[in-house]
C-alpha cells in the first residue's frame, strides 16, 4: 500500500529552498545529519520514496532530519547538486556531502544506509517542565580541588575525570587535561564535551611554537596568499579572545583556497564553532562558510 505524501513540514521534515539552504541544511548538518530528498510531482518512485523517508524521519525521533527539495521549483539547487534523475537522496553530515543514491530503495536498505553512516533511532523526547535556576559562578581553581578530592574517593568514575579535564583547561593546565582526556573510556571519548575540549587543545598545541601575532601580520601584509600565516594568526586571535578576528582569517583562507592543506580552513572553522559560546557569531560565520562551500 502506498503511503500518503505529506506537504506540511513536521518536527523532523522540512522544505529546503535555495534561500534557506545554508541555514536549514548545511549549518544544521554540523549538529544533525540531513537527508535531502530531491523529488518531483508525478513520478511513481518519488511518490513511493517520499512518504517512506518521512515515516523513517519520525521513527528515528530526530536522529536525522529530512529536507525535501522540489526540483521543479528549486532548479538552482538541482543544478548545483547536478541532479540527473528523481528521486535522488543525498546525505549531508558536518557541513559536507558524504553519500547518496538515486531511485527508491526499500525500507530495509534505507535503514542499512542510515546505519552505515552511524545513524540509529533516537529515544522519543519526553516533555518535562524545566525550572531554570541561575547558578553562581564557580572559581575554576576551587573546582579543580573539589574534583581532585572526588576522584580520590571514586577513582573509577570516568565522568569525574572528564569534569576535571574541562576545568583544568580553564586554568591553562593543558598537559594534565590532555592526559585525562586521552584516558577516557570509549563512551566518553565521543562525548560532545570531550570533542570540544580536544578542539581547544588542538588550538593550544598549534601556538606552542608559532610566531607572535605581529610577525604573522607582517607576513600576511607582505604576502596575502600566505595561508599558513593566516591560519596561525586566526588561531592566535581566537585563543586570545578576539573570536571574530580569528574567524575572519579562516574565512579568508577558505575564500582564497578551500582545498589548502586538505581543507584546513573548513576544519578549523568547524573546530572554532565547537569551542565558541556566542551563538549569533557562530550563526553568521556558518552562513559565510556555507556560501563559500556552495559557490
Amino acid at each position: 500500500m502506498q503511503l500518503p505524501m505529506t506537504d506540511a513540514p513536521t518536527p523532523h521534515v522540512f522544505h529546503a529552498t535555495a534561500a534557506t539552504f545554508e541555514d536549514t541544511v548545511i549549518s544544521t548538518s554540523l549538529e544533525t545529519p540531513i537527508l535531502i530528498n530531491f523529488w518531483a510531482a508525478g513520478f511513481e518512485q518519488c511518490e513511493t520514496l517520499g512518504p517512506l523517508l518521512e515515516r523513517l524521519a519520525a521513527d528515528y525521533n530526530g536522529a536525522f532530519l529530512l529536507a525535501k527539495v522540489d526540483v521543479a521549483q528549486e532548479q538552482e539547487l538541482a543544478s548545483a547538486f547536478q541532479i540527473q534523475s528523481v528521486p535522488t537522496v543525498i546525505l549531508v553530515k558536518g557541513g559536507q556531502l558524504v553519500d547518496g543514491f538515486p531511485g527508491a530503495l526499500p525500507e530495509g536498505q534505507l535503514k542499512e544506509f542510515l546505519t552505515h553512516h552511524g545513524i540509529e533511532p533516537a529515544p522519543p523526547m519526553v516533555e518535562e517542565e524545566i525550572v531554570e535556576v541561575e547558578a553562581p559562578p564557580v572559581d575554576p581553581h576551587t573546582e579543580v580541588m573539589r574534583l581532585r578530592k572526588a576522584i580520590e574517593a571514586q577513582p573509577d568514575t570516568a565522568e569525574l575525570k572528564l569534569d576535571l579535564a574541562l576545568v583544568l583547561l580553564q586554568t591553562g593546565a593543558t598537559g594534565e587535561a590532555e592526559q585525562l582526556l586521552d584516558g577516557l573510556p570509549a563512551n566518553l571519548a565521543t562525548d560532545d564535551r570531550t570533542i570540544k575540549a580536544h578542539a581547544r587543545l588542538g588550538f593550544a598545541a598549534l601556538l606552542k611554537d608559532a610566531p607572535p601575532a605581529e610577525v604573522l601580520e607582517a607576513a600576511i601584509n607582505a604576502d596575502p596568499t600566505d595561508l599558513r600565516a593566516r591560519h596561525l594568526l586566526g588561531v592566535r586571535r581566537l585563543v586570545s579572545g578576539d573570536a571574530e578576528a580569528g574567524l575572519i582569517q579562516f574565512i579568508e583562507m577558505l575564500q582564497r583556497d578551500r582545498a589548502y592543506a586538505n581543507g584546513l580552513a573548513r576544519k578549523t572553522l568547524i573546530d572554532a564553532f565547537r569551542v565558541l559560546e556566542d551563538e549569533d557569531l557562530i550563526s553568521r560565520y556558518r552562513r559565510k562558510m556555507s556560501s563559500l562551500l556552495l559557490a
